[in-house]
This record gives C-alpha cells, structure tokens and sequence, in this order.
C-alpha cells in the first residue's frame, strides 16, 4: 500500500524590528553640559572680579528698597573688618550710596491709579567713586611687589569721600614705631598711589591715627605730634610723587580720638593714616551765596 503523501511545511520566522529610541537623552546631555559650561564661566569670572566690582555690579541691578543689608566697598579684608566679633561691615551701605535708608515713594502710574515703585540707581558721586576704587585697585595689582600689603590698604566711601587707609595689622605695620617716616614699603605703596590721584579731581584730606594706649602702659610719644607728623610725611611722598600743592585741602593729626574699631581702641588697626579724597560740593544756584 502506498503511503499518502504529507505536505512540506515551511516556517519562516520574521525577526520584528527594535522599537526607535529616539534623541531625547542627547538633548538632555547637551543641556547638562550647557549647564556645567555656564557654571564653570560663572565661577571663573567670579574668582576674577573684585570685591569693588561685585558690590558695583550688586548695586546697580538691586533697588534700594530691597537690598536692606550693609556692606561697604572696601575695608580691612576687601569689605569686612578684623574683629572678634567676626565680620562687620565698615560702612553701611546707605551712607555709601548717599541715600536717607527710607523707602522709595510710590507714585500713581497713568492707568488706573496703580502704584510702581521708583528703581533708583546709584548717583553720580556714588559711581565715580566705583570708578575711583577701581583704579586705586588697579595700581595696586600693578606692582607684585607691595602685593603682600594689600591687607593693609583699605578703600571705602564714607559720606566725606573716599577713604585711603594705610592700617597697620598684627604683625605688619606701615610706620615704625614711634616714628613718623614711613617704611620703604609705605613709600612704594603712596608713590604707587599717586598717579591716580593725581588724575582724579578730588581735593584730597590727610589724617592721621593712632591706637589708644593699654591701661597701665606708660605713653612715650605724644600722640598728636604723632599722627600730625605721620600725615605730614605722606602729604610730602604724594607730592614728591607729583601732587599739587593746592590738591591738599588739609593735613591733620587725630591721636587716638576717633579709633577705627570703637568698641576696642587699643589693637593695631586703629593705627592708619586715611587719605580722603573729598566729594565735590553741588554747584550753588545763581544769586546764592555760600
């Protein structure tokens, strides 16, 4: 008997295709590295940037009425003040801008009666002496070779001017002790000093201070004669570095009546000589005398 033929079967497997991923984890990585590129420029131009700057840039985008904290431009560690108390500011911050600290008055808009509040801006005065603290600045990091003094060198406005402060430190001081001529690194660092001032238009004021005398220590030195004979000899270095004569509105010896840090006069910082390069007077309207 013959055997009935079976049919041939044939399978045929299709392999399916892998589903499509897609590019969204490559978009997610480049704004990951975007990110972490933006970052590290930020911290770089951060680390490049002086305080004077910082606070120049701070001041600019931030309204008055809401930056309520203090801080000043300048200042034994670049704006902060050597105390045990720890940091403190040296100026506050309204009266580096020149502003009363009130709040800013709102004003109706012209639809609808709605109040804005005024953005002010630093005034005139206030960003040349920006301009002025970083020219000072500048001369300095001109020359490595004081670059150890820059602790010593403290710029800050105050409702006079701007102050140049030579203040002497635990360690380091910028005369030597009872005399009234400076170190050669004084020298170096007024005659640094001295071009820029004598580029500014500022009328310039010389004072000198010194530290109170500890309880119970025996005074050797008069004060007055003192600090009169340290401002001096720095109205003499500027001078002879190329100031005018009629640049200096005054010279004066302070002893030790206005110490840098009120609450202890005796430590060395209180010992500076400030030089202030004094804010011009507003012209007066015509008909009216000073």
């Amino acid at each position: 008997m013959a055997k009935p033929i079976q049919p041939i079967i044939i399978k045929k497997v299709k392999k399916a295709a892998h589903a499509h991923h897609g590019g969204a984890w490559k978009i997610a990585y480049a704004d990951f590295v975007t990110a972490m590129m933006a970052f590290f420029l930020l911290m770089w131009l951060i680390s490049m940037t002086t305080q004077e700057q910082k606070i120049g840039l701070a001041e600019y985008f931030a309204p008055a009425a809401l930056s309520p904290s203090n801080s000043g431009a300048g200042g034994v560690l670049m704006g902060s003040a050597l105390d045990k108390a720890g940091n403190r500011s040296s100026v506050p911050r309204d009266a580096a801008r020149g502003t009363t600290g009130q709040d800013d008055k709102a004003r109706p808009t012209s639809s609808g009666g709605a109040s804005n509040r005024e953005v002010s801006r630093p005034a005139p005065g206030v960003q040349a002496n920006y301009s002025a603290v970083a020219s000072l600045r500048q001369a300095l990091q001109n020359m490595p070779e004081i670059a150890e003094l820059s602790r010593n060198i403290v710029i800050e406005p105050t409702k006079e001017g701007l102050n140049v402060s030579l203040v002497d430190e635990y360690g380091r001081t910028m005369f030597p002790e009872g005399s009234v001529q400076p170190y050669d690194r004084t020298r170096l660092v007024l005659e640094a000093l001295a071009p820029t001032l004598r580029r500014l238009p500022n009328q310039l004021s010389v004072a000198g201070h010194t530290a109170a005398a500890s309880p119970g220590s025996v005074q050797t030195v008069d004060s007055w004669s003192l600090t009169a004979g340290r401002a001096l000899a720095v109205r003499e270095i500027l001078s002879g570095a190329g100031l005018p004569n009629n640049r200096f509105a005054s010279v004066v010896g302070r002893a030790d009546t206005e110490p840098l840090f009120v609450d202890n006069p005796y430590i060395p910082p209180n010992r500076r000589v400030t030089i202030t390069l004094l804010n011009a007077e507003p012209p007066l309207p015509p008909g009216v005398s000073p």
